[in-house]
């Protein structure tokens, strides 16, 4: 019984992210189906399939509609809205932070009460030191003047400061005797390093109390407790993200650990840390916590401010200048441009208006409005918010005082320098300007193709200049994700058709890419390495029948069978199959990698798409019989590929306003709800991602593992190219 109990378990999905955003969404899917069912006026005029294909649709932000909006009571108005807010990405991703930063307060929570007590008495009861810096021929002095009540003897403080094009770094040390301080400060006759940092508040791990054998005893674990900051430069408060090859230390300092040395660390990309002692992470925890509080607030307010001044927006110009296209649909202009702009954010496509965005070609305010909204909601969203948190920085740098929010400053610079640790939409900088140029380059092609591939269309044609300029850009940003139209999809011609079909299948792939590309989990969950030599035994144990036996020995966890792995490892987005990289260097790794992540969506999405396109077309076999060319077959690949993509724009019906879905028979319905259930979760973090993963043991431990499979594939590889 328990052996079977045990197989079972295995061929369950596990209790992860991945697990519990697809419950999330089923449950409150069929929940809130029943309650639009229910809210029919008359009673039941819409159908139960209908019901659950909108409510699904609004969830997974997808846009398509099987009944005109309009038609519909207030009640069901407002819970479409709700259902498009809840099943937001960035709404996930809020409660994702405020989870993990709960579970970050629960593990250390008597840290976190000894945080939270300082912070609140510092300003009484600590005074920070002040600073003065005497200036010489490549020289500087540090006098440090200590508050008046402190008597007690401080450990020598070692803080590296890294010159560029240097590898071995000079030391900053500060001598602390009772309340007489003398320090000095020798640095390189170079340039003043554009980044250091003292880093004395980032952490909030209490002075360690364990033997010095195992743990040295640490100096920023004294100037934490005391509220201490040593400074240098106006620059001096930051988190040094540079490897440093060489500490050297002066005077009796014993092991003396500095955040700055910790962040030395780093192994690899994507700033996984490595032989670090059990305070050490404890400091480390402490970097992440403040990380997440920040996060805490700026995502919230991003989410909610964005939709509410956008939908303000939209509601007085609608109502003040073109209030007649809602009024003819029975809708109220402000509800128009409330809904319209919660729908462009979120990327739902949905439209109170029969005609969606069509009457307002000529309304250059309401589609650059929608359309920045469009791009501020998913594709440039890890941009925007990279770019706000860098401003904060920046004026914070200028308007306070360099001793003044020091805290705050740190933190911002730590999520900054290593965003995947905490958030899964924000990147570092490399990987964010490729994204920025990635949203250029497709929306450009788009916008071209637009003016180019319509040249004789008369639908096209009969705009305005202005507008058919404004009219294609707006297109081309909702064709993606955003599921807006501003002219009907089947007045445009095959080329343009088949494009959108294209680029509604790749709309999540520069953020997904990105997003798996920077982190180092997703490379375990791989059972690979992007940058590290790969050893013939387990290149061809991967690729041959040995696969499963050498895949589980990198990717196995206790308390799972390898066939329970495989079995998950297969049929979820938890590797889709991705083989591993063949070249050595690491700039053809990364492209390797990235092309691998490539084929690996593919291999994961086309069998979903082209299982869901034959059943379709089987189901609507007497549809197409009676009219071949509405039910053709490429107009249900199209409005599959829309329901995959979650975009939400549709060829349509010649006699209907709304979805191509919504002439098809109900079972072809209940299809198109799996297929954006399961569209909607192909973006997704993986589970093993650390941004998703709540703190624990195991983290540190899978670091660490991490780092001595690398080390142990590198040199299996460096041995065998030897030989």
């Amino acid at each position: 019984m328990e052996s079977t109990h045990s197989r079972l378990r295995t061929m369950l999905p596990p209790i992860n992210f991945i697990s519990i955003h697809y419950a999330y969404f089923i449950i409150v899917c069929l929940f809130a189906s029943l309650i639009f069912w229910g809210s029919s006026n008359p009673a039941h005029s819409i159908s139960y399939a209908d019901s659950l294909f909108l409510v699904v649709s609004a969830m997974t932000e997808t846009g398509l509609n099987t009944v005109n909006l309009s038609e519909m009571t207030t009640w069901q108005q407002i819970l479409l809205f709700l259902l498009i807010i809840f099943g937001s990405a960035i709404w996930v991703s809020i409660w994702t932070v405020l989870a993990r930063k709960h579970a970050f307060e629960k593990r250390f929570e008597d840290v976190v009460r000894a945080e939270r007590l300082r912070r609140a008495n510092r300003s009484s009861s600590v005074n920070l030191s002040r600073l003065r810096f005497m200036r010489f021929q490549g020289r500087r002095s540090l006098n440090v003047i200590p508050p008046p009540a402190m008597t007690e003897t401080l450990d020598l403080v070692s803080i590296s400061t890294p010159s560029p094009g240097k590898s071995n770094n000079p030391i900053l040390d500060v001598h602390a005797h009772h309340t007489h301080y003398t320090g000095t400060a020798k640095l390189s006759d170079n340039n003043t390093p554009q980044r250091s940092s003292t880093l004395a508040h980032i952490a909030f791990a209490e002075t360690p109390h364990s033997s010095p054998e195992n743990h040295p005893p640490t100096g920023i674990s004294t100037a934490a407790q005391h509220g201490y900051l040593v400074s240098q430069n106006n620059t001096a408060r930051r988190i040094a993200p540079q490897r440093q090859e060489h500490m050297e230390t002066e005077g009796d300092a014993k092991g003396d650990f500095s955040v700055r040395s910790l962040f030395a660390r780093a192994a690899g990309r994507n700033a996984q840390f490595h032989g670090l002692s059990r305070e050490e992470r404890r400091v480390l925890g402490g970097c992440e916590y403040r990380a997440l509080r920040v996060l805490a607030v700026i995502v919230p307010l991003y989410f909610f401010l964005w939709q509410f001044i956008g939908c303000m927006a939209l509601g007085a110009w609608i109502n003040r200048h073109r209030p007649e296209p809602p009024l003819r649909n029975g809708v109220n202009p402000w509800w128009l441009g409330i809904f319209n702009g919660a729908s462009a954010f979120n990327n739902s496509g949905m439209s109170l208006l029969d005609l969606n965005m069509i009457p307002f070609q000529d309304s250059y305010y309401v589609l650059v409005t929608m359309g920045l909204l469009i791009l501020a909601g998913n594709t440039a969203y890890p941009i925007f918010l990279r770019l706000i948190l860098w401003g904060i920085l920046q004026i914070l740098d200028v308007a306070t005082m360099e001793t003044e929010l020091c805290e705050l400053k740190e933190t911002l610079q730590f999520i900054l320098d290593y965003p995947r640790r905490v958030y899964t939409n924000l990147f570092p900088q490399r990987q964010t300007w490729w994204l920025v140029f990635m949203v250029i380059l497709v929306n450009s092609v788009d916008w071209v193709a637009f003016e180019l591939l319509n040249m004789g269309n008369p639908a096209v044609e009969s705009l305005s200049k202005g507008s058919r300029v404004v009219d294609g850009l707006f297109q081309a940003v909702a064709v993606r994700s955003g599921g807006f139209y501003v002219i009907a999809i089947p007045s445009l011609y095959i080329g343009v058709q088949v494009l959108y079909t294209i680029m509604m299948y790749i709309s999540c792939f520069p953020v997904v890419i990105t997003l798996r590309h920077t982190n180092v989990y997703e490379e375990r969950s791989l059972g690979i390495y992007s940058g590290d030599p790969i050893s013939p035994d387990i290149e061809s144990g991967l690729h041959g029948r040995s696969g499963v036996t050498s895949l589980t020995r990198h990717i196995s966890h206790s308390g799972t069978s390898a066939i329970g792995q495989v079995f998950r490892h297969t049929l979820t987005w938890h590797g889709v199959g991705v083989r591993t990289p063949l070249t050595n260097s690491a700039a053809d790794s990364r492209i390797s990698f990235i092309s691998q992540q490539i084929q690996g969506q593919l291999a994961h999405d086309m069998w979903w798409l082209a299982a869901a396109v034959l059943v379709i077309v089987t189901i609507e076999t007497s549809n197409f019989l009676a009219d071949p060319v509405t039910f053709s077959v490429f107009n249900v690949i199209f409005e599959v590929v829309s329901a995959y993509g979650c975009v939400g724009i549709s060829v349509g019906l010649p006699s209907a306003n709304y979805s191509f879905a919504g002439g098809w028979h109900t079972a072809s319905k209940i299809v198109l709800c799996a297929v954006m259930l399961r569209g909607r979760h192909r973006n997704l973090p993986v589970a093993l991602d650390r941004a998703v993963r709540l703190p624990g043991d195991d983290l540190h431990e899978e670091e660490e593992e991490d780092h001595r499979l690398r080390r142990s594939v590198t040199i299996r590889g460096v041995e065998s190219g030897e030989g």
